[in-house]
């Protein structure tokens, strides 16, 4: 991994992305590492969030560009194709611990798309965002025309798309792209804060499964959808040791410690809704 490097300090682990020269703009191999990154946390019962932020001055440039003109070209004969940016985010939708991105310096292409995914965007107050794919002669990739509309409204999205143009800390602060905007000195540490109160206080299966009721309640039309997963998961939930030690601990006001892990706990119902077969 030498252009992804992998932390894990406290219940916490960071995934930086480290090409500072190149503003960490994406490779091939850096998406092979990042699915590497993400796995090694998931199955890392140690690790209770995930922060994943740039070396040096950026975030992610986007695609690394240094095939010039022949960098989108794509021809896999009669192969099914996926783009890179979507493997990504479609990795990133299945994880099972909370995604928080430190969007340091410009997210632009895939640096902008890969934090959709994720569940907690903070910005530097030095942070753009460009979805600038139009301006390149493409369209969106990592899966971001389905979820930056979800998260900022199908008219913001649009017009941030189609003319292409950068969006700054602020605006996109506005929008609710990010929940919060940092000097550059405390983007870390606010990223962190939140890191470990989901390390010290919550129950991971817990948290696991609420991220997922979360993101797959966006696609459903019917609030009884949710209802009923909820309803299953709170039967589980119930059944379980972690529910009678959360209440246990506030009962005797003292931390919990709740026994439950993400790799071996998690029920069966849990990856019901996983993604699907790929086919086109």
């Amino acid at each position: 991994m030498s252009n992804i490097r992998v932390e894990v300090a406290a219940g916490v682990a960071t995934i930086t992305l480290d090409r500072p020269a190149a503003l960490n703009a994406f490779t091939s191999p850096m998406i092979a590492d990042f699915l590497a990154a993400i796995d090694r946390t998931d199955a890392d019962d140690e690790v209770r969030a995930v922060v994943v932020t740039g070396a040096g001055r950026g975030f992610c440039a986007g695609a690394d560009l240094s095939a010039g003109t022949d960098t989108f070209d794509r021809q896999v004969g009669d192969e099914v194709f996926r783009d890179g940016a979507g493997v990504v985010s479609m990795r990133l939708f299945r994880s099972r611990k909370p995604l928080i991105a430190a969007i340091n310096g410009p997210a632009v292409g895939i640096g902008a798309s890969l934090t959709l995914a994720m569940d907690i965007r903070l910005a530097a107050d030095t942070a753009k965002f460009g979805f600038l794919f139009a301006r390149r002669g493409i369209v969106p990739d990592g899966a971001s025309s389905w979820f930056l509309p979800r998260i900022v409204g199908v008219g913001t999205a649009a017009e941030w798309m189609l003319t292409g143009r950068m969006i700054l800390a602020d605006e996109a602060a506005r929008a609710g792209l990010v929940t919060g905007v940092h000097p550059a000195d405390g983007l870390l540490p606010a990223a962190y804060a939140i890191a470990r109160e989901i390390a010290e206080c919550t129950a991971p299966v817990s948290v696991a499964m609420t991220r997922r009721l979360l993101w797959i309640a966006l696609g459903e039309a019917h609030p009884m959808a949710a209802h009923r997963r909820e309803s299953q998961a709170l039967r589980w939930c119930g059944a379980n040791a972690d529910s009678k030690e959360g209440v246990g601990a506030y009962l005797e006001k003292r931390a919990p410690r709740f026994p439950l892990t993400v790799s071996r706990d998690l029920p069966a119902f849990f990856d019901m809704d996983s993604e699907p077969s790929f086919s086109l």
